[in-house]
């Protein structure tokens, strides 16, 4: 062990935990520290026995263990608990030294802790870790941002304890000052979000629709992992649906309420800020909101009733038709996310890499998917791409997967089940795809009760006029403007 640790790591959690015994694997000396520190002890003695890992039992002696410049990586609940550990480290620190946030934060709190931080001589970085506790252990996603200067100190670790793809390239690399580090991670969740609702629409429909069991959802799932729709989350579900307790399926005993920590929320909120249709990954979170109101849902259950269901096809064409859908839609989940992200690099001034972001989420993390490559290489093409639809691999698969899509979403309606994600999707592609939407009668009703003004199509864009359409409203508009 070293006389001197490279990092120090606050919080022993799972992901703290985890993150630490990577580093150590990887070869690093790392000092381990937790508020309560009989859980350093007992880390300490158990999961780090023998392994290049020491315990602090106070702030000082955590500082005091560290090579220089210092570098301090906080794994602690986001919010006031992250500024409470800088207050008690920054007197203890020396300028350049580095704090890290490796929780969920929301992006406006590391804009604000890297300037905070540099106006005193320190150094911030707001990383986002994805991965879950294997990932943490084995190689996550890491995505970091805040200080420029901070990032030639922490690249050799945050590269080498990331997760590597097929030619050894890591999935970690700098993606911008600031908040931009966890502005991506939350578009990430956002995107997860997406990709789970997707997934859960489908097992319904499957389920309700075609009256399948566990085991052949379990054989569905296990196949489309094969192909296109390759990723981490439809291999867990492979997994799940296999999963037996007593010869029964776990996951139907489970209680349909799901939980969220806020950046699902997060993601929706500034898009609708920033004016981006992120409609599929909003839906999933209403879904979520929706799932906890489980004792008012049973009892409308009983009181309202819908359509019988019904299905008289082919099965194993519907199989087909709704492997078609989840996968369209899973297209339009990462082109939404991507969207957001193209808007805020300009809202916020960040030179974002998006075809290195893609391979930043293609290993690791939870929304690894392989045709995540397939949107590095339509950035490589065109890295001013606005909309991945654009590109022609996507358009071509949307446009091949559509006629299937629109199958899935028309029984799902016709059978009362809910499918927001599914059908917001391809509401959005067949918004996307009209040349003219009714929103020229939305802005003459705006202007008649509001004197709002609208343009014209026989004159040139950017010109505004307005009608007196009661032959009582003046002359006098309203000034145009856009949130």
């Amino acid at each position: 062990m070293k006389p001197l640790s490279d990092i120090g790591l606050v919080g022993l959690a799972v992901m703290g935990e985890n993150l630490i015994l990577n580093m150590a694997s990887k070869g690093y000396t790392v000092t381990a520290y937790n508020r309560s520190v009989d859980k350093v002890d007992s880390f300490i003695a158990g999961r780090a026995a023998g392994k290049t890992i020491r315990g602090a039992r106070s702030i000082e002696e955590l500082v005091a263990s560290l090579a220089k410049p210092r570098k301090i990586m906080l794994m602690v609940k986001a919010g006031k608990p992250v500024d409470d550990f800088i207050e008690q480290l920054i007197p203890h620190l020396e300028a350049g030294d580095i704090i890290i946030d490796g929780g969920n934060t929301h992006f406006p709190d590391t804009d604000r802790r890297t300037e905070y931080l540099e106006s005193k001589g320190l150094l911030f970085i707001g990383t986002g870790v994805s991965g879950g506790e294997e990932g943490a252990l084995t190689g996550p996603s890491i995505m970091p941002g805040g200080s420029n200067a901070a990032w030639p100190h922490v690249k050799e670790i945050f590269q080498n304890i990331s997760a590597k793809v097929a030619d050894n390239s890591p999935c970690c690399d700098w993606v911008g000052d600031k908040g931009a580090g966890h502005f991506v991670k939350m578009v990430h969740n956002g995107i997860e979000y997406g990709d789970m609702q997707l997934i859960c629409e489908a097992y319904q429909i499957m389920k309700e629709v075609l009256g399948m069991s566990t085991d052949e959802m379990h054989e569905v799932f296990a196949e489309w992992n094969k192909g296109e729709l390759e990723s981490y989350l439809v291999e867990i579900t492979r997994d799940i649906l296999g999963y037996k307790e007593n010869g029964e399926a776990l996951v139907e005993k489970i209680l349909d309420t799901a939980g969220q920590k806020g950046t699902g929320k997060w993601t929706g909120v500034i898009a609708l800020d920033l004016g981006v249709p992120l409609t599929l990954i909003s839906e999933a979170v209403f879904a979520r909101c929706l799932s906890s109101q489980k004792d008012e849902r049973v009892q409308a259950s009983k009181l309202i009733s819908g359509p019988a269901v019904n299905f008289e096809g082919d099965k194993k064409a519907f199989v087909n038709d709704l492997r078609n859908a989840l996968f369209a839609s899973k297209i339009i989940s990462y082109t939404q996310g991507y969207l957001l992200m193209r808007e805020a690099g300009k809202e916020y001034g960040w030179n974002l890499n998006y075809g290195g972001i893609a391979m930043m989420w293609r290993g690791g993390c939870i929304i690894r998917s392989s045709f995540l490559s397939n949107i590095k290489d339509a950035f490589d093409k065109n890295p001013e791409l606005n909309n991945l639809l654009l590109d022609d691999y996507f358009r071509k698969t949307v446009e091949a997967a559509q006629a299937g899509w629109r199958r899935v979403a028309a029984a799902a309606i016709v059978n009362g089940i809910p499918a927001p994600t599914i059908t917001s999707a391809l509401t959005y592609f067949d918004g996307y795809r009209t040349a003219r939407l009714p929103a020229n009668l939305l802005q003459a009703q705006r202007d008649y009760f509001g004197a709002h003004t609208y343009e014209r199509t026989d004159k040139p864009r950017g010109e505004f006029f307005h009608t007196n359409w009661t032959g009582r409203g003046g002359h006098t508009s309203s000034s145009t403007y856009n949130v």
